[in-house]
C-alpha cells in the first residue's frame, strides 16, 4: 500500500488530463454550433474542463515525483471543484424542473409558454441585450428557414424542434380570418411574414430557446453526477497518497519517528533484577 496510492493517482490524473481536452474541445465545439448562442452550458463546461487540467497536472507531478505540496494543493482544489460541482448540479436541477411541451391538438409537435419556466430563466431571456444575441444567433443558424419548403399537412405530420416550434410559427390557436375581434394570444399580433422578423418576439419564442436550454441541462446534470462520483473516488485515493508522500520524505516507512522517551513496563525491572541474580550465583 506504500506506493500503491500513489501509482493509482498518477495514473488517474494522467487519464483525467487527457480526458480535460475533449472537455474544452467540445466546450469550444458546443460554442460554435449552438442555435441560440446562449452560454449557460458552455462556460461551465469550459471552467470545468481548465480546472479538471490543471489539478491533474497537479496531482500528476504531486503523486509521481513524491511533492507533497502539489498534492496539497491538488486536494484542496479538488476539494473546491467537487463542492462547485455539487452546487451546479442541484442548481440544475432545480432550474430546469419546471417547464416542458404542451400538446398541441391533432400535431405532432408541441408548444411551450414562458410562464411555465422557473422565474431565474425567465428573467434571464427577458434581459433586452441577452435576447438580441440569441435572436441574432437564430436568425444566423437559418433555423426557420428548413420550414419554407413545408406544405399544410407536413405541419400536421412533422414534428419541430422547440425553437421552430416558437420563432418560426405563430401559435396554433391564432385565427387570422375572422372580420370580428376575438382575445387571442398575444403572439398573435407579434407575427409577422418577413423572414427576418416572423415570432422572433414572441414570448412563445423565448419559451422555445428555454425548453431548448433545460433539455441540454438535464444531460450536463447526468454528466456532472458522473464527474462528481469520478472525482470523489479520485479525491479519497489522492489523501492517500499524500499521506505516502509525506511518509516519503522521511527515513522512517511509516512516518517520522517521534519517540524520544520510552518507558519500560513494570515486568522489565523485575526480569532484569532476576538476571542480575543468576549472573551472581553461577
Amino acid at each position: 500500500m506504500y506506493r500503491f496510492s500513489n501509482t493509482v493517482i498518477g495514473f488517474l490524473n494522467l487519464f483525467t488530463l487527457l480526458a480535460s481536452i475533449p472537455i474544452i474541445g467540445g466546450g469550444l465545439w458546443m460554442a460554435r454550433r449552438s442555435t441560440t448562442c446562449e452560454s449557460f452550458l458552455q462556460t461551465p463546461l469550459l471552467v470545468v474542463g481548465f480546472v479538471v487540467l490543471i489539478i491533474s497536472l497537479a496531482g500528476f507531478i504531486g503523486a509521481c515525483f513524491h511533492v507533497a505540496w502539489a498534492l496539497w494543493v491538488y486536494l484542496v482544489v479538488m476539494l473546491f471543484l467537487i463542492a462547485a460541482l455539487m452546487g451546479l448540479t442541484i442548481f440544475g436541477f432545480v432550474v430546469t424542473s419546471q417547464g416542458g411541451g404542451v400538446e398541441v391538438p391533432g400535431r405532432v409537435y408541441k408548444e411551450y409558454r414562458i410562464e411555465d419556466y422557473s422565474p431565474w430563466l425567465r428573467n434571464k431571456i427577458k434581459d433586452p441585450d441577452y435576447w438580441r444575441t440569441i435572436r441574432s444567433c437564430i436568425l444566423g443558424s437559418k433555423t426557420c428557414a428548413k420550414l419554407a419548403s413545408w406544405t399544410p399537412l407536413d405541419y400536421l405530420e412533422k414534428d419541430m424542434s422547440p425553437i421552430q416550434s416558437g420563432c418560426c410559427k405563430p401559435p396554433t390557436s391564432c385565427n387570422y380570418n375572422t372580420a370580428t375581434a376575438v382575445a387571442q394570444d398575444p403572439d398573435c399580433y407579434r407575427w409577422n411574414n418577413a423572414p427576418t422578423l416572423l415570432c422572433y418576439e414572441c414570448d412563445s419564442c423565448k419559451a422555445g430557446v428555454l425548453e431548448d436550454v433545460r433539455r441540454d441541462w438535464h444531460k450536463l446534470s447526468v454528466l456532472n453526477v458522473v464527474m462528481l462520483v469520478f472525482l470523489i473516488g479520485i479525491y479519497s485515493i489522492g489523501c492517500c497518497a499524500f499521506q505516502n508522500t509525506r511518509r516519503a520524505e522521511t527515513d522512517y516507512p511509516y512516518g517520522e519517528n517521534r519517540m524520544t522517551k520510552v518507558r519500560p513496563r513494570w515486568d522489565y525491572y523485575w526480569w532484569r533484577w532476576w538476571q542480575d541474580k543468576r549472573e551472581q550465583l553461577y
